[in-house]
């Protein structure tokens, strides 16, 4: 009796540990905060018009300079303050979601399916193709990016049409190396072998066999290279060389805010936080995937 009434005794004591310990088990398992991150990422792009209270183009000279309105001479009417032109930088900072995902999803698209149907092919072929491939593969990494970015811009005009086409030609080179190397292990398995045998063309068995084999990979490879991309979306804005103006761009809002940090600060902070967090919510995301589908590093967990 007397080891049962210890026993109940301290059992409320432990329940507190028992939840501490479910929370954390699920933040772990589950990727909440990079979830929500990019889930509040998506809103911004797709309802700014309904969120953002102000257009972000237009500004009003007399209201210039306002800090956030939680600080001492702020507005209501501006939660994150204006800028030097007297625009909103909350509206702007959530148009430029929009101008973010856009690109990463464009160019993303474009460049996951080009550089996957390339490294299919250079992996499962061989031979001249896959050399004359992955030697193209490697002049892309060897080129540059920022200074052929400089260059064509300083040439053909600054344009988003432009920006879009410089990152697919620098993106597809990732995926086509990665895949190829999937490609080069998972054509070697008996099913590859067996559909040979049977008379399947390769295009066939590249796209009924190993195609689905690279998918997991291909998913991962995507979610780690959104950051990268907006990433450099915003480095671009930011020298001059990315979206044109007036077209709310959070690299281009850190650069107009360089030259006001010690007066201003806020103009080129929440752009640069909106920068950061969104970068860290996908690298997250990614990593979680890469972990949820390696069963290696699953059983490592």
């Amino acid at each position: 009796m007397t080891i049962v009434r210890e026993a109940t005794s301290h059992a409320p004591v432990t329940r507190p540990a028992a939840v501490r310990v479910r929370v954390w088990r699920f933040l772990r398992t589950w990727p909440l905060i990079p979830g929500l991150i990019v889930a509040m990422l998506v809103s911004f792009a797709i309802f700014a018009p309904l969120i953002a209270p102000r257009d972000p183009r237009q500004g009003n000279l007399f209201d210039r300079n306002i800090p956030p309105a939680w600080l001492e001479g702020g507005s209501s009417k501006y939660l994150f303050g204006t800028d030097p032109q007297g625009r909103d930088v909350f509206s702007r900072v959530v148009y430029g979601a929009r101008i973010s995902l856009i690109v990463a999803a464009v160019v993303l698209s474009t460049g996951a399916i080009a550089g996957t149907a390339l490294g299919l092919i250079a992996g499962y072929s061989g031979g001249y193709w896959d050399e004359a491939i992955m030697r193209f593969v490697d002049i892309t990494f060897a080129v540059p990016f920022i200074l052929v970015a400089l260059v064509v811009v300083i040439v053909m005009g600054q344009s988003f049409t432009i920006i879009v086409l410089l990152l697919v030609l620098f993106s597809w080179g990732g995926f086509s190396r990665q895949i190829r190397g999937e490609t080069l292990l998972l054509k070697t398995r008996d099913y590859v072998a067996l559909a040979k045998i049977a008379g399947a063309p390769s295009p066939y068995i590249m796209y009924k066999h190993i195609l689905p084999g690279v998918m997991n990979t291909l998913l991962v490879l995507a979610s780690l290279r959104v950051g990268t991309l907006i990433l450099s979306e915003a480095i671009l804005s930011y020298l001059g060389v990315g979206v044109p103006p007036p077209t709310p761009a959070w690299g281009a809002m850190v650069s107009e805010g360089r030259d006001y940090i010690g007066s201003a600060w806020w103009i080129t902070f929440f752009p640069g936080l909106a920068i950061f967090l969104t970068v860290l919510g996908f690298n997250f995301l990614g990593d979680w995937l890469r972990d949820r589908f390696d069963p290696r590093l699953r059983q490592l967990g």
